[in-house]
């Protein structure tokens, strides 16, 4: 599984959180009207989210877990706050207040989208300070590294185990609790209360999201575009990019530097071979809100090049990649013709050679009658 790590800025708000087993983050508007990058990328780190996938706390160097995500009403396991949370106003609070899944003392407009998750097995009082956590298995923290100015990040299922492992390491004495040893919680009530209130005005859907910021048949923001994907291949839609079981954004792509510089890719995934615990496949896709570029071609390659010194250790045929744009001009086809290729020795008794071409590239269209964004291979 997955695992999300929630930054807090003070310890009660943990306590708070995992009493009710809820989180949202703050989303604030300064421009009315407008969603930025920053907003619409907290919005696709929401729509990844999947029942089962851990949640952990940050605060003040130290990180406290475990818990998981949870469904409400086999339907989700997160909600608009408000049926207008996807609107980038801000609502008079008493036009909405009577409509919010938090409460008066729990949340404001500001809180636009919430999850469930309940201890699994328990959330220990005993946090792990930050550089222990990371010395304790360095190969597989490459996310956390990055934990810098955002409300949450993701991470694979990797450095979700190792995160697991060392909390548990540290927590043993206490898997037999006591009430000094775990966070009190009462999240049963408080969902059942929730639960009653849910319909498909809470339900979360980029479609809303893409719908703001589209302009004719093309969206103005890659973000949102990034969204839409991610939820799209998180829900496991009928796609021509196919099938995956771990989707992220903007994932770390190169050596370890100041964070500001660092390279991200636009979506990254993998697969397992099915019915069992082994990756098969590696996805990247770069976005391009208006027509592609030679650079963005460049670009991906790089990354390609990077999960398979990364992740697939030598054997580019495990990495599928892809280029979205609204319109690809003949140079960036000739340049993906001419450099995106890779020649690569398989196996070693008997070594076999073998090529590399696998990058795909992929028009899209927003289309207005259904509010989708549809997909087609040049």
């Amino acid at each position: 599984m997955a695992g999300y790590i929630m930054t807090m800025s003070e310890y009660k708000l943990i306590e708070d959180c995992v009493e009710k087993g809820i989180y949202s983050t703050f989303i604030r508007l300064k421009n009315e009207g407008i969603w930025l990058t920053h907003h619409e990328g907290t919005f696709a780190d929401f729509l990844s989210m999947k029942e089962g996938d851990n949640i952990y706390f940050f605060c003040e160097r130290k990180i406290y877990g475990i818990g998981k995500l949870i469904s409400l009403n086999n339907v989700d396991s997160k909600f608009l706050n408000y049926p207008t949370a996807f609107e980038p106003e801000n609502f008079k609070y008493l036009n909405i207040k009577n409509e919010m899944l938090l409460s008066e003392n729990e949340g404001n407009i500001s809180n636009r989208i919430v999850c469930f998750f309940q201890p699994s097995p328990f959330f220990f009082i005993e946090g792990i300070d930050m550089d222990d956590v990371l010395a304790s298995n360095p190969e597989k923290f490459k996310m956390l590294r990055a934990l810098w100015k955002l409300s949450f990040i993701k991470v694979d299922d990797e450095e979700n185990k190792a995160l697991l492992d060392i909390i548990i390491k540290r927590n043993e004495k206490n898997l037999n609790p006591t009430d000094k040893s775990i966070f009190k919680t009462d999240y049963k009530q408080y969902h059942m209360d929730v639960s009653s209130k849910l319909n498909n005005k809470y339900y979360v859907d980029s479609k809303k999201l893409i719908s703001l910021c589209r302009k004719d048949d093309s969206i103005n923001h890659e973000m949102a575009i990034e969204a839409y994907i991610v939820e799209s291949l998180s829900k496991h839609k009928d796609s021509i990019f196919g099938e995956w079981d771990y989707i992220s954004h903007q994932v770390i792509a190169s050596p370890f530097k100041a964070i500001d510089y660092m390279d991200k890719m636009d979506v990254y995934g993998y697969k397992y071979i099915k019915d069992y615990n082994v990756i098969s496949k590696y996805l990247v896709i770069e976005i391009k809100k208006d027509k592609a570029n030679i650079e963005v071609v460049d670009q991906t390659m790089k990354y390609v090049d990077w999960i398979n010194q990364e992740y697939a250790k030598g054997d580019y045929s495990m990495i599928d990649a892809f280029i979205v744009a609204h319109s690809f001009p003949e140079e960036v086809i000739q340049r993906r013709n001419e450099i995106c290729e890779r020649n690569f020795l398989k196996g070693r008794r008997p070594t076999i050679a073998e090529k590399w071409t696998n990058l795909r590239l992929v028009k899209y269209k927003y289309n207005s009658l259904n509010g989708e964004i549809e997909f087609e291979e040049i």
